[in-house]
């Protein structure tokens, strides 16, 4: 059997916390977790953390173990995050992922997603985007899609349609979240001819650098169209919102801020200004 190897060690000084995943060398959080953590005069040590597959839950455990106090988690570890959660948010089990965990008094485990809320806060809070009586289109889904529904619907949307390269898959998200509002799945092929005030591309077309096959048309007056990665450029479907004359385009740099900062407001009960970070980010992203 392959030893596990678990790449941190913790500050003894300050309270620890951190982001696991793999790759994780991209990870932008504890730039912005130093950054909230500067602006609201928290002590406290946040870094990147590389997990081994298959060793997520030995990594845990020492983390913890050491006297971590909480810690994200991204790609490819959220489920593993949600089965090892004791205690967990009703949105985070109708996720079936948590992406930030901290620990109980008595050790207990607590775990939540904050991606739907910090998309939900970028464009409503950020973008002054609408969402109430709005159509939304969602492409893509996967777990990141399924992360931010129940937050979307908390927004009283019209309707929300999840178009999917796979059918089978939109179809079982559409059947677990029906019980929120109305909501339909279709293929790409099934879009010609329909309009969406808001289009959130979940997919991962952005890092193939491939866009879902769209009709033209898509967008109806006013459009927002939001891509949930984020880049030092513009994304492909980005370029593709521009060329279908959108009115407003944003990438996920927000969402990304914003769901760290109700991740470090769980942990600490302070709410950071994400504004000025996400304007950090931005121009770190540009040079």
């Amino acid at each position: 059997m392959t030893k596990v190897r678990n790449h941190f060690s913790l500050d003894p000084t300050l309270d620890n916390y951190c982001v696991m995943g793999n790759p994780i060398a991209h990870s932008k959080s504890p730039q912005i977790h130093a950054a909230f953590a500067a602006q609201t005069g928290q002590q406290l040590y946040y870094q990147a953390v590389l997990v081994d597959e298959g060793g997520f839950l030995s990594a845990l455990d020492e983390f913890q173990q050491q006297g971590g106090k909480g810690l994200n988690i991204t790609v490819p570890f959220k489920e593993d995050a949600w089965k090892a959660s004791r205690h967990r948010t009703g949105r985070a089990d109708r996720a079936h992922a948590v992406n930030t965990i901290w620990f109980g008094d008595n050790g207990r485990r607590h775990g939540d997603t904050t991606d739907g809320t910090g998309l939900v806060r970028d464009l409503t809070v950020n973008h002054e985007i609408v969402i109430s009586g709005k159509d939304v289109l969602i492409l893509g889904a996967g777990g990141a899609v399924r992360g931010i529904l129940d937050p979307l619907f908390d927004e009283q949307p019209a309707r929300v349609v999840i178009a999917n390269r796979t059918l089978s898959r939109a179809e079982q998200l559409s059947r677990t979240f029906s019980d929120r509002g109305d909501i339909k799945a279709c293929g790409f092929d099934a879009l010609k001819g329909k309009q969406f005030h808001i289009i959130i591309n979940g997919t991962s077309a952005s890092l193939q650098r491939v866009v879902p096959p769209l009709p033209d048309g898509l967008l109806a007056a006013s459009a927002c169209c939001y891509d949930m990665m984020y880049s030092t450029a513009d994304t492909v479907f980005i370029t593709w919102a521009k060329s279908q004359n959108a009115a407003k385009v944003f990438d996920g740099t927000g969402m990304l801020v914003e769901q760290a900062a109700e991740s470090f407001y769980l942990w600490r009960g302070i709410r950071p200004d994400t504004k000025p970070v996400i304007e950090m980010l931005r121009v770190n992203l540009a040079t």
